[in-house]
């Protein structure tokens, strides 16, 4: 599989780096941010951007135990994974696969209890960045660690 030559335009480009600092910012918590960005990579299949956001994660911190429980975080234990990391990481996969063609109450309900309102529309923000980010790379076969794109 070779990537595909269509560049991604310098005014997108820099617009969807300018949004996914807005939100991560608006999160104001850079390890959690990673680990959405993560999982939803993981979930969309991106190496580009999983091996973007592993180098950091590790640079925000994130403990590696984390990064290699992260595909199973619904059964790592609570040691693992605090109550507010599991609240967006349920989030960031609803909002991600979007299984039933919307996000479950309870798992929006649920985020809401662990951010405030500000924090909440930035980590959907985040998450539905991260999903364009995927589907940019992903659709033009981008590789990891590529500077052409």
């Amino acid at each position: 599989m070779t990537a595909r030559t269509t560049r991604l335009d310098a005014g997108v480009r820099e617009a969807m780096r300018a949004l996914s600092a807005a939100t991560k910012k608006g999160l104001g918590d850079a390890a959690l941010a990673e680990l959405v960005q993560i999982r939803a990579s993981q979930l969309n299949h991106c190496a580009f951007c999983l091996d973007m956001h592993l180098t950091l994660a590790r640079k925000h911190g994130v403990s590696e135990r984390q990064l290699d429980l992260l595909a199973a975080w619904e059964e790592a234990g609570d040691d693992v994974f605090d109550a507010r990391e599991r609240a967006a990481l349920a989030l960031t996969e609803a909002v991600t696969v979007l299984t039933d063609g919307f996000v479950p109450d309870a798992v929006y309900e649920r985020a809401a209890e662990h951010f405030d309102e500000r924090q909440l529309a930035h980590l959907v923000g985040l998450i539905t960045v991260i999903n364009s980010w995927n589907r940019l790379m992903v659709s033009r076969r981008i590789p990891a660690g590529s500077t052409e794109w």
